[in-house]
């Protein structure tokens, strides 16, 4: 069986903020067959994506690359700034603003972890949605 992936790349500055790149995502995920049956799925990837590119441009004051990846198993985020330390779990204090990206991130994703880089470190988040196969054949055949 041949493999058949798809993938999107794009930059955001710190100055555009992370709305920007949940739009990008939302709309490249439109693209595929098993978003339209599984909002959930979806809602999730652009919370993550939106938390790491948050993390990008607060913690390392860094723009963010984004890279989607689906190879018909796994919709992988994939986040690069330019500061090599690695996200860590915060235990935030209640009613702080922030500190809950990694979890929420960990909480999200079927998979996750961090790769540091020459420059810098990509943070990788893998979702899988219920069954791409069956709800792609069931939109094509019209249920």
């Amino acid at each position: 069986m041949a493999v058949k992936a798809k993938g999107w790349a794009h930059s955001f500055p710190m100055s555009q903020g992370v709305r920007a790149g949940r739009e990008w995502t939302r709309g490249r995920l439109e693209t595929l067959p098993w978003t339209a049956a599984e909002p959930d799925t979806v809602d999730a990837i652009v919370l993550a994506v939106s938390e790491l590119i948050t993390n990008a441009h607060v913690h390392a004051h860094s723009d963010a690359q984004l890279v989607l990846t689906w190879d018909g198993d796994c919709l992988q985020v994939s986040v690069h700034d330019e500061d090599p330390s690695l996200p860590r779990p915060r235990d935030p204090e209640p009613g702080a603003v922030s500190g809950r990206g990694v979890a929420i991130v960990r909480e999200l994703a079927d998979e996750w972890g961090t790769k540091c880089q020459r420059h810098g470190k990509t943070v990788t988040a893998c979702f899988r949605p219920a069954d791409p196969a069956a709800t792609a054949q069931a939109q094509a055949s019209g249920s």
